[in-house]
């Protein structure tokens, strides 16, 4: 049976749901991505008041922009600072990620309402994506699943008031592309004669899974588009990227991908980390450093708690002034989502990196996790092998 896999993406999502809270601000460049100081305020006659990015400073980074913003360069994971040379004006909003995950939970169950949910069909990709097999579906067979597609999209709206785009191909890599060609509210139907029209000409970074050095490394090599990408010689691509990257790339160009569609996934790590509003130093700033560093393991052990994980690796990242990133894990006799053991690891790997130079970012992470025999059951803590000596951290 020919396979029909939809990659739906959320138009804009986290723009588009403060939308529907502030209507006053649709078609106008809008940021999200500020802290609490940049919550709107009301005013006299039920006026609202809302920041602009024209007096922003701080370390912020734009989470999402609308698409009136991102005509103006601004995009996501750009320095706010940097976002307010392009778009003075634009207006910003802070981030309220209870009412993202509350749409996030409702767009997906209106797909399922359309798809049926079993046979289970929709792999879960985040906050605001999701993939769906539609190959069992009635009549895809003869529009390629055109009508479902519309059908999805219209009980995306209706539900949420929100416009997705869809993109359905023959497989997971072409699906994710196809989706973001029409953007927004696209409907984009992809089969292997439109590949080479339709995808050769994109630069070849916007394959799901060729990240920024990749893309350097083609671009050195004379290779910028998926086209280019798709005409090298397969045993070239091996001896510049080794057997396994380089057969990939191969196939991604040539549009192959066999990948089902995975409707459960157990994660590999979770983790907690925050970027400093300014520079700290681990000295001069140790009491804030160390308030941060405990909140940020007591989050990261409620994350653990309430998804059902514990984990055996416990790992610190640092980013420098510099903007150079070390990391640090140490792997625990037990698995554990307590904080306090989680912030007691966490500092032994903090006493293995260097600290002279002040810092940007601080992170803690919990990998190799697995569920307790007993969910119910609270976590049991025993003493670490070794004493523990404090770390410059702890206050």
């Amino acid at each position: 049976m020919t396979r029909h896999i939809a990659h739906l993406d959320m138009d804009a999502f986290y723009a588009s749901v403060e939308l529907l809270r502030y209507p006053e601000l649709a078609g106008m460049p809008v940021v999200i991505g500020g802290g609490r100081r940049h919550q709107p305020e009301a005013e006299a006659g039920g006026k609202v008041s809302f920041a602009t990015l024209r007096h922003y400073a701080g370390r912020g980074v734009a989470t999402t922009a609308t698409y009136a913003a991102r005509a103006f360069g601004v995009h996501s994971g750009m320095g706010l600072m940097k976002a307010a040379v392009l778009a003075p004006d634009a207006v910003l909003l802070p981030l309220d990620f209870e009412r993202y995950r509350h749409y996030s939970r409702a767009f997906k169950a209106a797909v399922a309402e359309v798809v049926g949910s079993e046979p289970a069909v929709i792999e879960d990709r985040g906050i605001d994506e999701i993939y769906i097999d539609l190959s069992a579906q009635h009549g895809v067979e003869h529009d390629h699943g055109v009508a479902v597609a519309r059908a999805i999209k219209a009980r995306v709206l209706e539900r949420t008031g929100l416009t997705c785009s869809i993109g359905v191909t023959p497989n997971k890599l072409l699906a994710k592309l196809a989706s973001e060609l029409d953007k927004p509210d696209g409907l984009t139907i992809l089969r292997e004669p439109g590949i080479a029209t339709r995808l050769w000409p994109l630069p070849a970074r916007r394959i799901n899974g060729i990240g920024p050095k990749a893309a350097a490394r083609l671009e050195s090599l004379g290779i910028r588009t998926i086209g280019e990408l798709a005409a090298a010689d397969p045993a070239w691509l091996l001896v510049q990227f080794g057997r396994s990257q380089g057969a990939w790339l191969h196939d991604a160009a040539q549009g192959r991908d066999e990948r089902p569609v995975v409707t459960h996934s157990e994660p590999k790590s979770i983790s907690r980390e925050t970027t400093f509003e300014r520079d700290l130093h681990a000295k001069g700033d140790r009491a804030a450093l160390s308030a941060i560093f405990t909140r940020l393991c007591e989050q990261l052990a409620g994350d653990l708690q309430r998804k059902g994980y514990v984990g055996r690796t416990i790992g610190l990242k640092l980013r420098y002034d510099d903007f150079t990133t070390v990391t640090r894990d140490l792997t625990l006799p037990e698995a554990t989502a307590d904080a306090a053991e989680i912030r007691r690891a966490a500092g032994e790997c903090l006493k293995r990196v260097p600290l002279q130079r002040r810092l940007r970012l601080l992170g803690v992470r919990a990998g190799a996790l697995t569920r307790p025999l007993d969910p119910a059951r609270p976590v049991q803590v025993g003493e670490p092998a070794a004493p523990y000596t404090p770390s410059l951290f702890d206050a």
